[in-house]
């Protein structure tokens, strides 16, 4: 990893930067910081080297021909083994980089157990600390059709104002401390959208270590002609699309998530129901 990047040799198709031997050791050498990331079948390590410290030059010559390439770009056409591991360990060097000093007392903290618990190195403290990773809900809003029939059926999607023109999604947020997950969507859905709903049911999940989350896919039903009134703090726009506009939405000059994201997946599932 060099900051927020992983390495990529680029190709058709791409795949995840690999170094054994002497040139592995030499990045082991320059990282700032290492993570062992499990075994593979003949009990040889995977490590995650953390180049941050070095200027990008530097990085780039000893990761050639690799590029330092962001991991959403790219997730989607690497194999899901080499997606996983390069996601862990992206989590995992974030997780260091930010806990450098302790959180009780603010002396240094020393990377403990292949990189997967730092200690305060204060005698007096020696407080521990765990990679963290932050649970957030992902909602798929569905409203059923009306008694004419199923052709009105529709789902909920909204976007804020800081993402591209175009692009809406389904509703997210972060579960808070003394909440379930059900009552995190309840909530969620009404802050943002200020409608009610009901029946909410899991559905999947994904990490998303950018930086530290977990997602966890919901569906939730709202009320045939419930209206829906956007927090402009949050959303600048929110309404209803039926699957026929869902559909057309490269026509109508609008973008939906990307094939890697946990918001597309509730969205064609809700898609495939009505086939």
């Amino acid at each position: 990893m060099w900051r927020s990047s992983s390495f990529i040799v680029p190709g058709v198709p791409p795949v995840a930067a690999v170094f054994t031997g002497e040139a592995g050791r030499a990045l082991l050498d320059a990282a700032a910081e290492t993570a062992v990331l499990g075994l593979d079948e003949g009990g040889a390590p995977w490590l995650a080297a953390d180049l941050s410290p070095l200027a990008e030059a530097q990085a780039a010559a000893l990761m050639a021909p690799a590029r330092a390439i962001s991991l959403r770009r790219v997730a989607t056409n690497l194999t899901g083994e080499e997606a996983a591991r390069l996601a862990y360990a992206r989590g995992l060097l974030h997780w260091h980089r930010h806990h450098r000093y302790c959180g009780a007392c603010g002396a240094a903290t020393e990377s403990r157990d292949g990189g997967h618990r730092r200690v305060c190195s204060q005698p007096g403290c020696g407080a521990e600390h765990f990679p963290r990773t932050d649970p957030a809900v992902m909602i798929l809003v569905t409203r059923a059709g009306s008694a004419a029939g199923r052709s009105d059926a529709a789902c909920l999607l909204g976007r804020q104002p800081r993402w591209p023109p175009g692009f809406y999604s389904t509703l997210a947020g972060f579960v808070e401390p003394g909440e379930s997950l059900e009552e995190a969507v309840i909530r969620e859905v009404r802050e943002e959208a200020g409608i009610t709903v009901s029946r909410v049911r899991y559905r999947a999940s994904q990490p998303w270590p950018f930086p530290a989350s977990i997602m966890l896919g919901f569906r939730a039903e709202a009320d045939q002609g419930v209206v829906i009134v956007p927090d402009p703090g949050e959303l600048e726009d929110a309404r209803w699309f039926t699957r026929g506009e869902i559909a057309a939405f490269h026509g109508l000059g609008l973008r939906l998530p990307t094939q890697e994201s946990l918001a597309r997946w509730l969205l064609d599932e809700w898609l495939a129901e009505g086939s």
